[in-house]
């Protein structure tokens, strides 16, 4: 399959997000520690509070099934607007994850379904395309835009705390990937909504100046269909 540049139609305006966003550098004081047992599952109803991940489960309430998740199986309810759905089992949903430095998703594409720009700020992420073909890719702190369209069986790694998307471009069939991340708890921002969509709005003389769009129509385009 032959990707022609007209695959994606970004605009002038989104793709100054990318590239404001990807001007930052993003500092990562440490990953996930050790385990210090040989398990952890957590407790989620422990009102403890902790600094990194959640209290054990008393060990004579852990047994095999702890261990075991279905979360996976089918996919979660989809973003219509965008034609993906994302699931994903970390600590908080997947408790034998607490303190093994691991999540994992589950991605399911509807024909050109697109998970838009976005990062995890605590992960790098190892993706395999089990079904159909996507144009995937990332922006490094230097504006370089890495892109590869991959297929089923193929695997593309994100850095860790880097915009990054993935994109179906099939018109026909859906696809699906599952993703690893090194953290129980990766964390994800969109970078549309991450300026355009916080609470209370930034002002508007920085997004015009950010953006460079001066235009105020277009800016309140942008901001009303912001996720």
């Amino acid at each position: 399959m032959v990707i022609s540049p007209k695959v994606i139609m970004v605009s002038g305006g989104v793709l100054n997000i990318m590239l404001c966003l990807a001007h930052f550098q993003w500092v990562i004081h440490a990953a996930d520690q050790d385990p210090l047992q040989d398990f952890c599952v957590a407790d989620l109803d422990s009102m403890q509070v902790t600094l990194n991940g959640f209290p054990c489960k008393p060990s004579n309430d852990v047994n095999s099934t702890s261990f075991a998740s279905t979360l996976l199986r089918l996919p979660m309810g989809e973003n219509m607007a965008l034609g993906s759905a994302v699931n994903l089992a970390n600590a908080m949903t997947f408790p034998a994850l607490n303190t093994q430095g691991l999540s994992i998703a589950r991605t399911d594409f509807r024909p050109r379904g697109l998970v838009p720009p976005h990062a995890h700020p605590r992960a790098s992420e190892i993706l395999f395309v089990t079904r159909g073909t996507l144009l995937v890719g990332f922006v490094s702190t230097s504006r370089q835009l890495f892109m590869q369209v991959l297929r089923e069986g193929d695997l593309f790694v994100f850095p860790r705390a880097l915009p990054h998307f993935q994109f179906n471009v099939d018109e026909h069939l859906p696809a699906l990937s599952i993703s690893s991340f090194n953290s129980q708890n990766p964390g994800v921002y969109e970078l549309a909504a991450s300026l355009l969509s916080t609470q209370p709005l930034l002002p508007i003389q920085v997004l015009q100046i950010a953006l460079g769009i001066h235009d105020q129509q277009e800016l309140d385009r942008l901001i009303s269909n912001a996720p």
